[in-house]
């Protein structure tokens, strides 16, 4: 179980939160990488692609012309911010998974009638920090208390304070379909009791031409592909590895049949690396899976949200239906 109980954080409290998540999260990620080289298939959680590296790699990604997500999400945000501040309601308490670099928020923020605190929770501790004390200086009336840690995982979170509104979460950038429709519907089980007699705002991609797909996840800029062989440029820092980066090639393809892209890092020729001592052979054209990204229907998306006790409000989405965002009410 990862935790967090912080108080009135400054950047200093921060840092140090920082400093004791990544302790934890390094000794996590060696032995998930571990237990992924010695797998047949072999595959790791998306997680760790979000070191600072990664992270900053992700903001490059949100902004390319070939990354629709992102921009078409902060369109129905901004058309759509008074409508979803009204239900939101006086002096709420917004809490963020998986944070990065907190721009979406500030739509909502700025629609907000006196939000009395944010709390973005994100497992790159650095880029967290660096995020929050830029929010502290945008918006000096809010208390904004990050919290560092894997939102994958149960969290016990701050209590709400007293006179606050209610705690609405917010779940954008479809990062849902980096779960496994099993995983999805747990994430949702846990995230309603975290905002019980509330509700989540949350982000989804829609099922759409595959050739949209391809190319947001094959960018002409090869940033996609920097982001994901980072992870093992991340493995060799971190954990002593000796990956080859020349060595493996970024795929990406999007598998109809289970609506998803598929990452992959694919091994360009036979070859051995050594993590922790222990030696792994990749023969030539063999992966590792580093991420799926489902893609949904809004239909679908709103069942799964019921089966995981959710009553399923509004969904506002563009007028090319690509993308969606859902207004859930968290169980009582």
């Amino acid at each position: 179980m990862l935790s967090s109980r912080i108080v009135a954080p400054g950047a200093a409290d921060d840092a140090r939160a920082s400093q004791g998540m990544q302790g934890a999260a390094a000794g996590e990620f060696g032995s998930d990488m571990a237990r992924a080289l010695s797998s047949s298939p072999r595959s790791i959680s998306p997680k760790y692609f979000y070191d600072a590296r990664g992270s900053q790699l992700f903001d490059r990604i949100c902004e390319l012309p070939e990354y629709y997500p992102t921009r078409t999400e902060l369109d129905i945000l901004r058309i759509h911010a008074g409508e979803i501040a009204s239900r939101v309601g006086p002096s709420a308490e917004i809490v963020e998974f998986g944070a990065g670099s907190c721009a979406k928020v500030r739509l909502l923020l700025d629609a907000m009638d006196r939000p009395a605190r944010y709390l973005p929770i994100d497992i790159s501790g650095d880029h967290l920090a660096a995020s929050a004390a830029e929010l502290r200086m945008q918006y000096p009336a809010l208390d904004v208390q990050p919290v560092v840690a894997d939102y994958t995982r149960r969290l016990l979170l701050p209590a709400q304070l007293r006179d606050a509104g209610q705690r609405v979460g917010f779940f954008p950038g479809s990062t849902i379909g980096n779960f496994t429709p099993q995983e999805a519907l747990h994430f949702l089980e846990v995230t309603g009791q975290v905002l019980r007699g509330g509700a989540l705002l949350l982000g989804a991609d829609l099922v759409k031409d595959p050739a949209v797909l391809h190319a947001a996840y094959n960018d002409g800029e090869g940033v996609t592909a920097d982001f994901n062989l980072n992870l093992l440029a991340r493995a060799n820092r971190e954990l002593g590895a000796n990956f080859v980066l020349d060595q493996f090639a970024h795929s990406a393809f999007y598998n109809a049949p289970l609506r998803r892209i598929e990452m992959h890092l694919v091994s360009r020729c036979r070859q051995q690396v050594t993590l922790a001592g222990r030696s792994h052979a990749f023969e030539e054209g063999e992966t590792l899976h580093t991420e799926n990204s489902y893609k949904f229907t809004v239909d679908g998306l709103r069942e799964m949200a019921v089966r995981a006790g959710f009553r399923p409000g509004p969904v506002w989405t563009d007028p090319q239906r690509m993308f969606s965002l859902h207004w859930l009410h968290a169980p009582h």
